[in-house]
């Protein structure tokens, strides 16, 4: 606005100039017509301010509008980044205390669990305990009803020396169930081996000796044992093996006639009576 002024004015020192260097006829008419241009640019500044007046009026509008937008839409930004730090800090909170509740939860169930396997042994233990006890019963009743340990053994024995060997082994057999625990059942599980050996099962009999050797070790039989497991092990082909049972029958009982015989056997077959 300032330098429209200044443009006016100018323009209105210049025309005054100009009227001055023309000729005096001309003076009025040419001053009517400046004066006339001069009101009609006093009129367009006037128009032309009051409407730059205007548009600065609705722009400062616009803008005091835009500020106040602005300013509600910071204090929203600001309420809403407030609530979502709130909303964070609940959260981590509420996490904290899920977490632990499941901690909690965890810790009650291997709780539950050692208890679960205290109570299983507990039970496993008096499950054993009872059947134990029913097995110890169902030996008992067997030996009540069973004939007394001497009389049975002693019916074995006789059967197996008249050579009654099925009636034997029957009454063998019920001495080792019914008195499995005595010394005398040691002498059972040889003389049944005795007539397996007899019958030609070198296989069974291997066995029954070796169960007086393991369950019976320093009983009357044990030599004997020995030796005629190393005579059944050597028919039925494990050469190597019976050859050491009885050197061991000779290392172990060195003046028992099973050791003659054991070294005789050894002779027999050509090898030494120790390994070399």
């Amino acid at each position: 606005m300032k330098n429209l002024t200044r443009y006016v004015s100018l323009l209105a020192l210049i025309s005054v100039m100009c009227l001055l260097s023309t000729p005096a006829w001309s003076v009025n008419k040419e001053m009517v017509q400046l004066q006339a241009s001069v009101d009609d640019l006093k009129a367009q500044m006037t128009q032309m301010s009051q409407s730059f007046n205007e548009r600065m009026g609705v722009m400062k509008n616009l803008i005091d509008q835009n500020t106040d937008t602005m300013n509600k839409v910071g204090t929203a930004i600001n309420n809403l980044q407030g609530l979502i730090q709130k909303q964070q800090g609940d959260s981590a909170s509420h996490g904290d205390q899920l977490s632990g509740q499941i901690q909690a939860l965890n810790d009650s169930i291997d709780e539950l669990k050692a208890r679960l396997a205290k109570v299983s042994k507990q039970l496993e233990d008096l499950q054993s305990a009872q059947q134990s006890i029913a097995a110890q019963q169902a030996q008992q009743t067997q030996q009540a009803s069973a004939p007394p340990p001497d009389v049975l053994y002693n019916n074995a024995l006789r059967d197996f020396n008249a050579a009654k060997n099925d009636l034997a082994v029957q009454e063998f057999k019920d001495y080792i169930k019914y008195y499995p625990n005595t010394d005398l059942a040691g002498n059972a599980y040889y003389y049944l081996a005795d007539i397996e050996f007899r019958q030609g099962n070198f296989q069974q009999a291997a066995k029954d000796y070796d169960e007086v050797l393991q369950n019976f070790p320093s009983g009357n039989k044990a030599a004997a044992s020995q030796l005629k497991k190393g005579f059944s092990l050597i028919e039925l082909g494990q050469k190597d093996d019976g050859v050491n049972e009885l050197r061991h029958v000779i290392q172990r009982y060195p003046h028992s006639p099973e050791a003659t015989q054991a070294a005789d056997r050894l002779r027999k077959l050509g090898v030494t009576t120790r390994a070399r």
